[in-house]
């Protein structure tokens, strides 16, 4: 997916692996959640993924930006530079 970035906006390696690194713990999380969920219902595991994929994609998102929103404010508020979100320094 990084070669696919225009070559002037690519990302670093390591911002890369930072931004990726936060997307595949958080698959991991769903996947044992979904694990997890299947054997105390009893429920099939594709059907309890796709719900927790759906719940994820909707109101996980608009939680995230809620709290995007809220912190962000927050530093703007307060003037803390070194914690605005997409600064890496």
């Amino acid at each position: 997916k990084r070669f696919r970035e225009p070559k002037h906006e690519r990302r670093p390696w390591r911002i890369w692996f930072l931004d990726t690194s936060k997307q595949a713990i958080g698959m991991l999380f769903i996947h044992f959640a979904n694990v997890y969920l299947s054997d105390l219902t009893e429920e099939d595991p594709c059907s309890l993924y796709l719900i927790n994929f759906l719940l994820d994609a909707t109101l996980g998102m608009l939680l995230i930006y809620i709290g995007i929103r809220a912190v962000s404010s927050l530093v703007e508020w307060q003037q803390w530079e070194s914690l605005r979100f997409g600064e890496y320094g």
